[in-house]
């Protein structure tokens, strides 16, 4: 392990009152974390209770709520989109905060639930039915549905048709389960219900959920001698009410306190966790002293019920079956350890199978298996899931005190007098980053070793990445803890690697990821100055596609019961078959009364008709200088079926122009009567006819790239707005080398002054700035609100200019995540 980025509060006189101690922290899908402060008043007599959000490409963007809670928060949970949060506090109050107009640094809480007086200790959302696992044994098999196999798994609580149904539900600390589930008209629906019928003093409890649509509660009232309950919770909805049924599974004593020398050495339970949210059989538990603490793993197995001797020499029965009990058994448990402040478990799916293990084990695939221990003296533990053996430790904030993979722990020099110690610790849904809390208030960003520090060979490296990017592109998760852990030099074979696996997979399956992989691949040739420019043309075959599929779906039918193809489609089948280099000729062949609109709708697409134009005009242009991989533009000339959209692009647009003659594209020709779209097109159907064919490609012959070479003398080639840099630390973190950010303060890139914050509209100064999704220059210094992408920087006006009923349409479609999958976050007026 080493660290990525370490974020600090702004270093304040004491009585500005700092944040004090975090209490919990959680780390979203989305790669949003959410942790909790404390706030003293200027009366210092309350305190108030803050919630802060922060997105860990741009950590320094703090977005901080005053929650509202009246007690301290002692739980947070992200539901499984990443975009709604829980919160609880020791007073019993339940808040659900979800995005205000879909931005992550703006919050509200609409809904809530409460048991008055009754503090929370465990907080989770209902199961959505929805689980996949992770076969390591098949990471080199070609289909997706095998490495990734979906695992019958029922919801927690279903509506009419099978739909899950949303809720969330809380342990209170005098064993009290409460149950709120969410309606579809948008009200809540709550109960509470004792877990059993001697109710007692629970100080942690935790939640798990069974293949079959129950639920487990692990809970303790504290007391290492006192026994682990578990409990059965069942829920449904009866007569327009909640009803919530208990029922008492087995429970255990941690082997600590039958050890006669340790009978009284770990009087404190102070951490109880299901290993996953899923798996309820397996449960981890930590007792500690003031001096330190050890750690156990239990699991529920299966187990004959013993017989009495008078029972033995009875003639069985034809068919009978040896009684059978779910008993507790520990599989593993830790020796002495120093004091344990926090521990973080694994989200990431991984079998567990034996086959699976010794793979895992073979290839040094680690992401899964291990689980962090955080102790008192500021180092971190990964320890295994089921074993509990070390595998890896990180002793301090320098990365210089990662320990070897075969370097025992008491070896390495310990830094003298650490000044802190990690309060909250999570870790990444793929396992490959931890995100720390210290009591000092200072967030740690983490890299976790895909191999723990084993050294492994160039290719095994990239399968391994590879694999967990498949993940992310099947699951929809955010991969940017996977980029932590890219070289520049593994990002050309990753992207190549990326794509052929993608290509082995059905076409129903292509069509379902073609826009993730494509947003993946410009993730990933961000990192590479030799790669920047094939993330440029990434992005705008994200908007190439976006705009034909809008364009296309605008065409309608002149007979309503036509047959299977719409018109989009028969567009795309005619322009396949008819290589004919004259626009007008492939035109004849269309029914054109299904590309009638409303002149109003016409003239309302021009700024992304004019984009469309744009792109053929200088890719046309850039054919001469294709020599050069640095230019943007350049992925276009070889990409068949890119360049094959763009052609039927032409076709609508030239369709349209005979309707709406301002809809046309704009272009500055030398010549008045030179028709531009028939000698675009003409040129474009040449270069497509080198390329349609992916597995025999041709060079373009030298007829086409001197008419080319001609364009600019023709038609005045646009420069275009290719998306700027992003603006956040992952490309900033590939030297191993720790930044250290402040919370409030946008970090600075090299070349500008220290205090001068990076604004993603920028390119140099008095430049125009432009809405990405509109194509439309904003003006050198906007003053309209706008909301830019997190992930690949992407800008568009927070408030829609426009009043047309297509243009709304084109907006709502990125209302809530931009072209690439990433979210908004709100990004302030550009000052001039």
């Amino acid at each position: 392990m080493d660290v990525a980025y370490i974020c600090e509060w702004e270093k304040r006189p004491k009585s500005n009152h700092c944040p004090s101690i975090p209490l919990v922290c959680a780390w979203s899908c989305r790669n949003l974390v959410a942790f909790t402060t404390d706030l003293k008043n200027e009366e210092e007599k309350d305190l108030t209770h803050m919630i802060h959000i922060i997105d860990t490409e741009h950590p320094w963007d703090i977005y901080s709520i005053n929650s509202g809670h009246n007690e301290v928060i002692t739980c947070l949970e992200w539901d499984q989109s990443g975009s709604r949060l829980l919160s609880a506090d020791a007073d019993g109050q339940i808040k659900c905060w979800g995005m205000a107009e879909h931005l992550v640094n703006g919050w509200e809480s609409s809904l809530g639930s409460a048991v008055e007086g009754d503090p929370i200790v465990a907080l989770s959302w209902l199961h959505n039915g929805v689980k996949l696992a992770l076969h390591v044994e098949k990471s080199g098999s070609s289909n997706f549905g095998e490495k990734f196999s979906r695992v019958k798994f029922s919801p927690s609580l279903t509506l009419f048709g099978g739909k899950p149904m949303e809720g969330w539900m809380a342990v209170t600390v005098s064993g009290l389960v409460s149950v709120s589930l969410l309606k579809p008209n948008g009200t809540l629906l709550t109960a509470s219900e004792s877990l059993c019928r001697l109710r007692g003093r629970v100080a942690l409890a935790d939640i798990a959920f069974t293949g079959g649509g129950n639920i487990v509660m692990a809970a303790t009232d504290g007391s290492s001698s006192s026994p682990v309950q578990f409990y059965k919770v069942c829920v449904g909805v009866v007569n327009e009410k909640c009803r919530i049924d208990t029922e008492l599974l087995p429970s255990l004593f941690m082997r600590c306190t039958t050890d006669p020398a340790r009978k009284d050495k770990y009087p404190a339970v102070t951490h109880l966790k299901f290993l996953t949210r899923e798996n309820s059989e397996q449960v981890l538990l930590c007792a500690s002293s003031q001096l330190g603490s050890i750690v156990e793993c239990w699991s529920l197995r299966k187990e004959g019920l013993p017989v009495n001797n008078i029972f033995q020499h009875r003639s069985p029965v034809v068919g009978e079956k040896q009684p059978m009990i779910l008993k507790w058994r520990i599989l593993s448990a830790t020796s002495d350890l120093d004091r344990v402040s926090a521990v973080a478990l694994p989200k990431l799916p991984i079998s567990i199978s034996n086959t699976d293990l010794k793979v895992a084990s073979d290839t040094k695939f680690c992401p899964g298996l291990g689980l962090a221990l955080a102790f008192h003296d500021g180092s971190i533990h990964i320890v295994h899931r089921l074993s509990l053996q070390t595998m890896g430790v990180f002793y301090g904030s320098s990365a210089s005190s990662q320990r070897g993979p075969d370097e025992p722990a008491l070896k390495r020099q310990r830094p003298a007098g650490t000044a802190g110690h990690f309060k909250a610790l999570q870790l990444s849904w793929t396992s490959l980053a931890l995100v720390g809390i210290d009591n000092h208030g200072k967030l740690h960003m983490l890299r976790v070793s895909p191999s723990m520090g084993h050294t492994l060979d160039m290719n095994t490296s990239l399968r391994h990445l590879l694999f967990l990017l498949e993940y992310c592109m099947v699951t929809g998760y955010d991969w940017w803890d996977i980029l932590l852990h890219v070289q520049p030099g593994m990002v050309h074979n990753l992207v190549d690697k990326l794509h052929e696996e993608y290509m082995r997979q059905n076409q129903a399956l292509q069509q379902v990821l073609s826009t993730r992989i494509v947003a993946m691949k410009a993730s990933l040739c961000k990192l590479s100055s030799a790669t920047v420019a094939r993330a440029c043309d990434y992005h705008a075959k994200l908007l190439l596609i976006a705009i034909s599929s809008t364009l296309k779906s605008l065409l309608r039918p002149h007979v309503l019961n036509t047959p299977d193809k719409s018109p989009g489609d028969r567009l795309a089948e005619i322009c396949v078959k008819n290589t004919d280099t004259d626009i007008d000729k492939v035109m004849i062949n269309l029914k054109t009364e299904e590309f009638v609109l409303d002149a109003s709708t016409l003239q309302s697409l021009q700024q992304l008709i004019q984009w469309v134009g744009d792109l053929v005009l200088y890719l046309l242009a850039s054919l001469p200088n294709q020599g050069s991989l640095v230019r943007p533009g350049f992925g276009f000339l070889r990409d068949g079926p890119s360049l094959g959209m763009l052609r039927e692009m032409m076709v609508v647009i030239r369709i349209w122009g005979l309707l709406k003659p301002g809809c046309l594209p704009i272009y500055t020709a030398t010549s008045d009567n030179q028709d531009s779209m028939s000698l675009l097109f003409r040129l474009l159907t040449k270069l497509w006819l080198c390329s349609r064919d992916e597995n025999h490609p041709s060079e373009p012959d030298d007829s086409l790239i001197d008419e080319c070479c001609l364009l600019p003398s023709q038609l005045l080639v646009p420069n275009m707005d290719w998306l700027p840099v992003n603006d956040g630390v992952v490309s900033k973190l590939q030297n191993k080398q720790p930044l250290r950010l402040q919370f409030g303060k946008p970090y600075s890139l090299p070349g500008l002054g220290s205090g001068a914050p990076v604004e993603i509209f920028s390119r140099s100064p008095g430049s125009q700035r432009m809405d990405n999704l509109r194509c439309l220059h904003l003006g050198v210094c906007p003053t309209e609100d706008s909301k830019g992408c997190t992930r690949c920087g992407c800008v568009t006006m927070l408030r829609s200019p426009n009043k047309t009923t297509a243009l709304k349409q084109w907006e709502q479609r990125w209302i809530k995540n931009c072209l690439c999958g990433g979210l908004w976050r709100r990004i302030p007026t550009t000052v001039s």
